[in-house]
């Protein structure tokens, strides 16, 4: 079946509180991608973000960021009042997220809801649904808060180690504020329920992310050592990352904890089941990060400041999907399995069965040979992105091309110029043999580089574009419908 969708993270929603929220803004832009003719919303992770802002740096696998609870809804369930919240000023640019600004009120104005609740049978259940992961993810942040924001590896010896007379403790002590992010969990997933349901009933489905790496400071290590790479004091022994490249000299060290894959597997895979098989039940389709990480890994010294001494390591290959499949069916995923891939990658690409990726931007060199050129696309089963959340933005792209990759660029898609070569751009995507072709929301409003997502291995400036109020209007809507009619994808 032939379907298209719009890559747009919730942050980047429209709105008065200076990030993206699951309010009006969010039903609204499921009622118009029902009007463009789409099938999917792909969002980046829903975690809440820690150092850089980035949502695949998380305090948690399973949480929801807090940040996304949308205030209007917490009124209406007399949870606040409109001037505790209406009253700040959330947005100093109406395109860019200010992280600082939401930092320094939401948590105060989520304290005054939470301290209005009472617990319902609703909150019982989610509790009850949720516990395994809920209890250690409050305490977690409770202790994070107590200690002023610290990496728990920072905190007292004896919670670093988790002795259990010190988490006895800490549980007592912190009881109310471990209540408080409990709170917001069930507040947040209520919200994210609500909203995935209004769009299920409206024909779009949800694609999801998840980072294939756990940030170091994140309750999921912080609990769980034995299923990492960390010495007997929990500390990293080696770390993940990329090796050195044309665009990266001394390579990416992201400084992830790696996976302890004989362990994961002595225990049944069980971690990674559960993670998959939650976010199977918040996404209908997710989208892992790194794939390739999973045939082969590239492992640095923990001590080391560059990649360049890293190795490739083994990782768990078929096995693992194997143990997910016999546990929980057939589980719908894309393998992100962009950069360098070997036969083996493309081995367990195959076996799994998963679709890949397929990235436009990659294709356009003028001998026309490149596996991501339209043209040399051999199966049905794949995702074709024009950009993702990584990449310059077409329009961004196309600006910077040399004049014979942009001659052919224009040739290729039918483009006069830049005048019009984002549109055949997305045209061209929509119209390959993919069974699916996804494009983001920056690319229909035809923007340059000041909306792009993220730049890897760069931190300050990423995460923060938002959408303009109103700028999703019904004459793009009928735009990109008239090309996914074209297209059979409808």
């Amino acid at each position: 079946m032939r379907h298209s969708g719009v890559l747009m993270h919730i942050s980047s929603l429209p709105g008065e509180y200076g990030i993206g929220k699951m309010g009006k803004e969010a039903y609204a832009f499921v009622d118009w991608l029902k009007e463009a003719g789409q099938h999917y919303w792909q969002i980046l992770p829903l975690s809440p973000t820690s150092y850089g802002d980035s949502p695949y740096q998380s305090f948690s696998i399973f949480a929801g960021n807090p940040y996304f609870i949308d205030l209007e809804t917490l009124e209406a369930d007399g949870l606040l009042e409109a001037d505790e919240y209406k009253n700040i000023s959330w947005v100093r640019e109406e395109e860019y997220v200010d992280y600082s600004i939401i930092y320094e009120n939401l948590w105060d104005v989520l304290k005054i809801a939470y301290n209005r609740f009472k617990p319902d049978s609703d909150y019982k259940e989610f509790y009850k649904n949720n516990k395994s992961w809920l209890d250690g993810y409050g305490l977690f942040m409770a202790l994070k808060e107590e200690n002023g924001g610290k990496a728990w590896y920072d905190w007292k010896w004896d919670l670093v180690m988790c002795r259990d007379f010190a988490v006895k403790d800490a549980k007592e002590r912190l009881s109310e504020q471990i209540d408080f992010y409990v709170f917001l969990q069930y507040e947040f997933y209520k919200q994210w329920a609500k909203l995935k349901s209004y769009a299920n009933e409206n024909g779009i489905e949800i694609i999801g992310d998840i980072p294939i790496y756990c940030a170091l400071d994140s309750v999921d290590v912080w609990e769980n050592p034995s299923l990492f790479d960390l010495d007997e004091d929990k500390a990293p022994v080696n770390v993940a990352g990329c090796p050195p490249d044309g665009y990266a000299p001394q390579g990416q060290l992201w400084g992830n904890p790696i996976y302890d894959w004989e362990e994961m597997k002595s225990q049944g895979y069980k971690w990674w089941i559960n993670r998959i098989a939650f976010a199977s039940k918040i996404y209908d389709v997710v989208r892992i990060d790194h794939f390739r990480g999973f045939d082969t890994f590239y492992s640095i010294p923990a001590k080391d400041e560059t990649a360049e001494n890293g190795v490739w390591e083994k990782g768990c290959g078929i096995d693992m999907f194997n143990a997910v499949k016999k546990e929980l069916g057939d589980v719908r995923i894309i393998a992100e399995d962009l950069g360098f891939i070997t036969e083996s990658v493309r081995k367990l690409l195959d076996d799994s069965g998963f679709p890949g990726m397929k990235m436009l931007e990659f294709g356009f060199a003028p001998d026309a040979k490149s596996e991501y050129l339209p043209c040399n696309f051999t199966n049905t089963n794949c995702v074709v992105y024009t950009s993702t959340h990584d990449s310059d933005t077409v329009l961004g792209w196309y600006t910077a091309c040399a004049d014979d990759v942009k001659s052919f660029i224009n040739e290729y898609i039918g483009a006069k110029d830049e005048s019009d070569a984002v549109w055949k751009f997305i045209k061209c995507a929509w119209l390959t043999i993919g069974d699916t072709a996804i494009t983001q929301m920056q690319e229909i409003l035809e923007l340059d580089n000041n909306a792009r997502m993220n730049v890897p291995s760069t931190c300050g400036l990423n995460w923060r574009w938002r959408m303009k109020k109103g700028a999703n209007t019904e004459k793009l809507a009928k735009k990109l419908y008239d090309i996914t009619k074209l297209s059979g994808r409808l």
